[in-house]
This record gives structure tokens, sequence and C-alpha cells, in this order.
């Protein structure tokens, strides 16, 4: 007889040890543990319902029904017979071994009443539940582990990326000794980021995507998407967009539109390096250098090019329109054909870094504050008075003056720089997140200046939000994977432009730049109202239903 048939047996019979009965003598058994289950589960619901419709209507919980307490004393009674079905399972394994019985890795994990409850054996080879490995895998994964293939070249071998995330998965988990229980693996699309969004991937996370809207731009509504894992933002958002709406909207400009990369070349003296400078900014070298810069894209086009010493060090800063794509890519391809064509007439000039950080790019600095990155745009809105008291529950004299001294005076004493708004990267993070642009460049995406002025005799509100370097696309990158791409469609600015180039990333970017503007005035009226913080509590850590409050 093997362990399987003996381990029920001895559950059975708890008069000794090494009583010994046939399962099948015992057919009763099945029957009563089916019984137990079943009632363990169906009054655990039960009560899990009755307590959730508790907590829904604020009733105590410990006050209790008839229903309510027989299903407790079932529930209580179900609990200690499996628990004394169940921990024989620690009493037999080790009289089991010392008995003498071969146990094999087959019959510890599965056809077996202990399975999943008793200790495992230890080996190299069990996989977690989440993740099912085939012979041929497994391997794969020991050759990983062995450091004998490369956990960079998976998908090349393989041919199959879901199959080299899976192994990777399996691979980390076992060289770092940390589970990654809870890291989703299954439906995700890994050809699609090979090569351009990720590397090494191992799975995926999961970030919520809420809606804020409808946001009327221009007269058009926009429904937004926004991903974050942040309480109240969202309602926020929503709030400011529903101010603006029936205020009669928003109105947006986009005021600059153009990337750009800064290489850094060295000379000899500071004398030839200023030779270099009088020649980029010479207006009769530009259509020579924008040809040469031009040549990288059909959708690249020069704008501009300043340049500035550093001793005989020159910075080069080029600025040229992109089309639908945030265009980081493009401009480095123009500018380092422009770089090669400026090496003939400048043998001795030697390239130091295609990016030398007077671009400048995921940093705040004040060139981009100033001159502009990506898209600049202005969006402004009035509010009327009616709304600001019964939409924001506030005044228009407390807004203008809790902007004065928060967003312009308090930031200015803070020595902020680009950051004199109350939380403009909450909502670009939230946006970009979900449209899948690249959240790093939210340092300078998020620079913004919050204006507020009373109007039309004091009684309505101009408010506007002014962010110089705003940088977005809709091709590209992280846009064409399947969620971020539903998101840019939901907006109505997926992929390029046919007719007009450029039109659907400026688009998106007047939007994030509206939707700032919503949360801008729904924080700034939270915190005139005194409601920040009761606010927070609401929809962070309130355990009533949100379907039941009132809008």
């Amino acid at each position: 007889m093997d362990v399987q048939q003996r381990i029920p047996n001895a559950v059975v019979s708890s008069k000794t040890k090494n009583e010994k009965h046939d399962s099948q003598s015992h057919p009763s058994l099945y029957l009563t543990n089916a019984v137990f289950f079943g009632l363990f589960f169906s009054v655990a619901y039960f009560l899990l319902h009755r307590w959730r419709e508790k907590i829904r209507t604020s009733t105590p919980l410990h006050v209790l029904t008839i229903s309510e307490m027989i299903a407790l004393v079932s529930l209580i009674a179900s609990f200690f017979y499996l628990m004394a079905f169940f921990s024989i399972g620690f009493i037999l394994h080790p009289f089991a071994a010392s008995s003498d019985v071969q146990y094999d890795e087959e019959d510890e994990t599965t056809g077996s009443c202990l399975a999943g409850v008793a200790p495992p054996l230890p080996s190299k080879t069990t996989s977690p539940v989440t993740v099912q490995l085939s012979s041929d895998d497994e391997e794969v994964v020991q050759a990983v582990v062995s450091g004998s293939i490369p956990s960079y070249s998976l998908e090349s071998k393989l041919g199959d990326c879901r199959r080299a995330a899976a192994i990777r998965n399996q691979a980390v988990e076992r060289v770092t000794g940390r589970s990654l229980e809870g890291l989703p693996l299954e439906n995700f699309d890994y050809d699609s980021i090979l090569g351009q969004c990720c590397e090494m991937p191992i799975g995926f996370v999961q970030i919520p995507v809420g809606v804020a809207g409808p946001l009327l731009l221009d007269g058009k509504e926009f429904t937004v998407p926004m991903a974050t894992t942040e309480g109240c933002l969202v309602a926020s958002t929503n709030r400011g967009c529903k101010a603006i709406f029936v205020s009669g909207g928003a109105s947006a400009v986009v005021l600059r539109d153009g990337m750009t990369r800064a290489p850094v070349v060295r000379f000899n003296s500071a004398k030839r390096a200023s030779q270099l400078k009088f020649f980029l900014e010479d207006p009769r070298n530009f259509d020579s250098l924008a040809h040469t810069f031009n040549k990288s894209s059909r959708f690249a086009r020069l704008q501009n090019i300043k340049a500035t010493i550093a001793g005989k060090n020159l910075y080069t800063r080029f600025t040229c329109s992109t089309g639908d794509a945030m265009g980081m890519n493009m401009v480095s391809k123009g500018v380092q054909n422009v770089l090669d064509f400026l090496q003939c007439d400048f043998p001795d000039m030697d390239v130091i870094g295609i990016s030398g950080n007077f671009c400048s790019d995921k940093k705040a600095a004040a060139v981009n504050w100033i001159e502009g990155r990506g898209k600049s745009v202005v969006c402004e809105a009035v509010i009327k008075e009616e709304v600001v008291k019964k939409v924001l529950k506030t005044s228009v004299e407390s807004l203008v003056e809790l902007n004065m001294l928060k967003n312009l005076t308090g930031s200015a004493m803070a020595g902020a720089l680009g950051g004199f708004n109350a939380h403009a990267s909450n909502i670009v993070s939230a946006i970009y997140l979900a449209t899948g642009q690249d959240p790093a460049q939210n340092v300078e995406s998020s620079h913004c200046m919050t204006m507020m002025e009373a109007v039309n005799d004091g009684k309505d509100l101009h408010v506007s939000v002014t962010m110089p370097s705003i940088e977005v696309g809709t091709v590209g990158g992280g846009t064409q994977l399947a969620s971020q791409s539903a998101c840019l469609n939901l907006l109505g600015v997926k992929g390029a432009s046919k007719e007009s180039p450029g039109s659907n990333s400026r688009q998106l970017a007047t939007i994030v730049a509206a939707s700032v503007l919503a949360g801008e005035l729904s924080l700034m009226s939270a915190i005139a109202a005194g409601q920040l913080v009761k606010s927070h509590m609401k929809y962070n850590r309130s355990s009533k239903d949100v379907t039941k409050i009132a809008s």
C-alpha cells in the first residue's frame, strides 16, 4: 500500500499511529469531507456578505441575527473539523520518515489530501503555481542560473518572448531567493516591447486607470485617462473638469513646438571654440545646416541653433520640430548628421558627447523654463462666481489670495524652478503613464505657473496655467502598447495625423495643460475651503460604498 493511501486512512483512525486501513473501506470519509468543505466556504461567504452590508449601513458587526449566529457556529465547527483532519499530516510526516517510508515529489504535491498543506520537500525543480514550466524550460532555467546562458539573450535564443519572460522570472526567483508571487506574467504581449520599451522582462506592473471629464477644451469634449495609485487625484481632477465645463470650457494655445538636443564639443582653445559658435549662429549658414539635419527624418525640421561657451568647450542647443513623435531619437540623429558635416571644416573638433545637458532632458533646468522644450502651452478659463461657490465650495477672493501666497510667493521663498503651481506633476504623471509617454520627462513637463485673477468686477475667476516644456508624442515608444494605445484612442489622438503631421501630439499637449488647469482649480479650492484632509480621508480610507456618496 502506497503513502497516498495510508495518509487518509491515518486521518480517520486516531486511535493508533500505526493502524492502517484501505481508503475504499471508508466511503463515508469523502462524503463527510465534502460536506464540511462545502459548509465552511458557504457560511464564510454568507458571513462576509453580511458583514459587508453592515459596513455599508454602519451597523455594528457584533450585533448578530439568529441566522448569523448559526452560520458563525457552523463556521467554527467546520473549521475545527478541517484543522483536526489536516493537522495529522504534521505528525505523519516525521513518523513516516522514521518508519523508512519513501516520499517522492509526486506523492508530496499531487493526489494527496495533504497537497499544498504538508511542508514540501526542498527541490530546485519545484515551480510556483503561477508559472508552469516544461522539462525543457527547466533545463533552460538551470542554464540561466548557472550562467551558461545569459539572461539577456533568452529572446533571441528561444524565439519566444513569452517563454523567455517566464524562464527569466523563475531564474530571478532562484538566484535571489525572493518570491515574485503577485507579479503578473500572463496576458501581456511581450513581442510588442522587444527592442523598444523594456529589456529582460519578468512580468508587468498593474496601475489602475481612472477617467476625469468631460473636459471641455476649445469646444471639444475629452474624457481624460489617468493612471495612478493616489486616491482622490482622479476625483479632484474630475471636479475641476466639471467647474470648467459648466463655465463654458477652457481654451489653449501651443506657443512653441520643438524638441532639443545639445552636444558638447571641445577645442584646443576658447578662440577656436568661439569660431564654431559664430559659424553655427550665422544666418547665412543655416540653410546648409538645416539641409544636413533634416536628412535624418522626413518629419525632422531644424528650427534654430543656440550655442554657449564654457572655456574651450562649446555647447550647442539644436531645436527642431518632430511631427507627432516626442522626438528625442529624431533630433539626436539629426544632430549626429550635423556633427559629421562640421568635422570637415573643423577637423580639430573633439566631440565629447551627443548630449551635454544643455538640452536639457529629464532635469529641472532654467533653459527649459525660459526657452521651452517640446510643446509650450498656455491654457485658460473663466470660472463663474456661482460655480466657484457651488462646485468648488469657496470664493473668488480666497482663491486669488491663496494662489498669490502659495503658488507664487511660497514657491519663490522655496527657490522653486518651474514649480509655481499646486500639483501639476500629479496630473502630468497620471496622463503620461496612461498614454505611454516617458514618465521621467515629468520633471520638466511639470514646469507650470498657475495664475488666478478676479475679473468681471471681481465676480468671476480667471485662471491659467503656463507650461513651457510639455514633452509628449502619439507615436513611438510606449504609445504603441495596447493599453496605452487604447487611452490615446479614447482622447482621439492615437497615432500620427495624416492630414496635419504633429497635430495629434499638439492636441495631446493641450489636453495635458487643460487637465492640469482642472487639477489646480480643484486642489486650490479644497485648500482654500479647508477640505484637503477631509477629502483624502474620504477617498483614501473610507469603508463606505462610494456609489452611495452623493456627488
